[in-house]
């Protein structure tokens, strides 16, 4: 895909503070717009009403978590083909080919570094 394609974000954390980075290293591309949601129930309920072109997805939240959250997503089909990056401290590569197994797209590691987010980000979206 290209970058041009690439408009709506939505970041899916129930911390904060790495919400708010997320949402302003991102939001210094100008042509994204970068929504977020503190649950995986919040996100799915966003979703329903506004499609982002790609979600990041925090892996460990209470409640429901992100794969939980990615399977949901994958048991609607309107949901179905929206691409899922995770975003976790658990990036070891045995954890890494679990969450690709599970349909992510790819697998950022926490700590990240928010000036390299979006370029990341870019790069993930330009191979899929």
């Amino acid at each position: 895909m290209n970058r041009d394609s690439l408009r709506e974000i939505l970041y899916v954390d129930d911390e904060p503070d790495i919400r708010e980075i997320v949402q302003m290293a991102l939001g210094l591309v100008p042509s994204w717009s970068v929504k977020t949601a503190d649950s995986g129930l919040q996100a799915l309920q966003s979703m329903q009403s506004s499609r982002p072109d790609l979600v990041l997805l925090d892996v460990m939240m209470p409640n429901m978590d992100g794969p939980t959250t990615l399977q949901q997503m994958r048991s609607q089909p309107e949901l179905q083909s929206i691409p899922v990056i995770f975003m976790t401290a658990k990036a070891m590569p045995q954890e890494v080919a679990r969450f690709r197994a599970l349909g992510a797209a790819a697998v950022i590691a926490k700590p990240f570094d928010p000036m390299l987010l979006a370029e990341h980000v870019f790069g993930i979206w330009e191979a899929l």
